[in-house]
């Protein structure tokens, strides 16, 4: 499967919204994939990210392969770092963290991941990835020891925004971390929609139909769930 990015801009162009579902191998049991998958098939589902802040099993692989043996979407890599790359996906969330100043993830875990990458076929999206204040320390701020931007910050936070754009990232990623006790703030997505060229993508904290409806109407382009969806597989039916 090629053409994710131009697919998502297309999207965009007509005033379609996404919505991805973020999948952490360390929270499955492979056991349970065919009736994730199943929900998945049922749901309003455009793509399918894995990875997390920590991956530590070794089922990347498999369990990418058991998603694409029975679903169609596109599955895109969401890594920590370069250790949860796999050739199994269709593409990768090529992420810097520009939120914070943490040399490894702006640039060094890059850099290790260049030419595992260029032996693959994967579709390469580079994405600005932007960590946003959430009420408690998530754990890409843990693993990444970086402070989240100031969500009351919202100049500084756009700053940031159209820097990512600048520098040729091709996603702006408005994350509020996996577990966020608040989401990524509205008039914030609306903010950076309004001002930026490229889409924006919006996850963390957002447990609800009308959370996914609000982030949309100000403005992402795709919506992430992750936990909501982990902790209960008919979050779409409910």
């Amino acid at each position: 499967m090629t053409n994710i990015y131009n697919n998502i801009l297309k999207a965009k162009s007509q005033g379609q919204k996404l919505l991805a579902i973020l999948l952490d191998p360390d929270k499955l049991l492979l056991e349970n994939i065919a009736t994730l998958i199943s929900k998945i098939n049922q749901s309003p589902a455009t793509h399918i990210f894995v990875g997390g802040s920590l991956v530590e099993n070794n089922i990347i692989d498999d369990l990418i392969v058991t998603i694409k043996q029975q679903c169609t979407l596109p599955v895109i890599l969401f890594p920590g770092n370069p250790s949860q790359l796999s050739n199994k996906a269709d593409g990768i969330l090529f992420l810097s963290l520009i939120s914070g100043r943490n040399p490894d993830y702006l640039i060094g875990h890059q850099v290790q991941a260049a030419p595992i990458l260029k032996q693959t076929n994967l579709e390469i999206i580079p994405t600005a990835y932007i960590l946003i204040a959430s009420g408690n320390e998530t754990a890409v701020a843990s693993v990444s020891k970086t402070e989240p931007l100031d969500r009351n910050n919202a100049e500084f936070i756009l700053s940031t925004a159209l820097a990512g754009e600048m520098l040729g990232h091709k996603l702006l990623y408005l994350e509020a971390g996996s577990g966020a006790k608040y989401s990524v703030p509205l008039e914030m997505i609306q903010l950076v929609s309004q001002n930026s060229g490229i889409p924006v993508i919006v996850g963390g904290g957002i447990r609800s139909h009308k959370g996914i409806a609000e982030a949309y109407r100000h403005g992402a382009d795709l919506v992430v769930i992750g936990t909501a969806f982990e902790n209960n597989f008919n979050f779409f039916n409910s």
